[in-house]
């Protein structure tokens, strides 16, 4: 291939792969049902009023924590049958008034709660949410998604930022307000909506991260 050629060749791919990004850009204004309709299980985005919001890629480390707690608390509740854990990409649809289309990194949904769960989404508020912080989700998830998780009555709250190496969970009062509990003695968290399940934060910030199966001998899961 002459060197011309070449030049040609690189051209016309660059602009075959223009229209694809183009294609790829966020639609505008839509109802909820025609945001499922857009996405697909590998689209990682949300639905705010009416508006498609593009989450970036996450980090490693980011996606290393997403998998231990991932594993760690499915298991658990799988072996006591109190529900069912999804981590991201899933959707969560937060009730009126709310206009919400949120994509948690990990919800827990009690067993009772079972029957609003659609095949693509939930609908309602789960009863524990998990949200590993990022530079540029750093302000969303301790604004936004806390004050909406809140007045949608998510019980449970669990705020992750492995940059700071902080974890702070937050329970939904009988005010319907969020108060912090911190990890007690030893660094260990105890949940209230995962009955018998607690924490380690300093699992957390191990790089990478123990294996779920470890951390579930240690609580005496299995």
């Amino acid at each position: 291939m002459s060197i011309q050629a070449g030049k040609e060749a690189v051209r016309e791919t660059s602009a075959a792969y223009a229209v694809d990004r183009e294609s790829e850009k966020t639609p505008g204004r839509m109802t909820f049902e025609e945001f499922l309709a857009w996405g697909d299980e590998d689209t990682w985005a949300e639905w705010v009023d009416g508006e498609v919001v593009v989450l970036t890629p996450a980090a490693v480390r980011h996606q290393r924590i997403a998998r231990f707690l991932g594993d760690l608390l499915g298991n658990f509740v799988l072996i006591r049958q109190l529900g069912e854990v999804i981590p991201a990409p899933f959707t969560i649809k937060l009730p009126a008034p709310l206009k919400r289309g949120r994509e948690p990194d990990i919800v827990f949904i009690s067993r009772e709660r079972l029957h609003r769960l659609k095949p693509t989404y939930f609908d309602g508020a789960p009863d524990l949410v998990v949200e590993i912080t990022s530079p540029e989700s750093f302000a969303r998830d301790r604004g936004e998604k806390y004050v909406e998780y809140e007045a949608a009555g998510v019980k449970e709250y669990w705020l992750i930022d492995p940059d700071r190496q902080q974890a702070e969970f937050y329970r939904l009062g009988e005010d319907g307000r969020y108060r912090l509990h911190t990890a007690g003695a030893g660094g260990v968290y105890h949940s209230e909506v995962i009955p018998g399940l607690w924490l380690k934060t300093a699992w957390l910030w191990q790089d990478p991260p123990p294996a779920g199966v470890e951390a579930l001998r240690e609580i005496g899961a299995i």
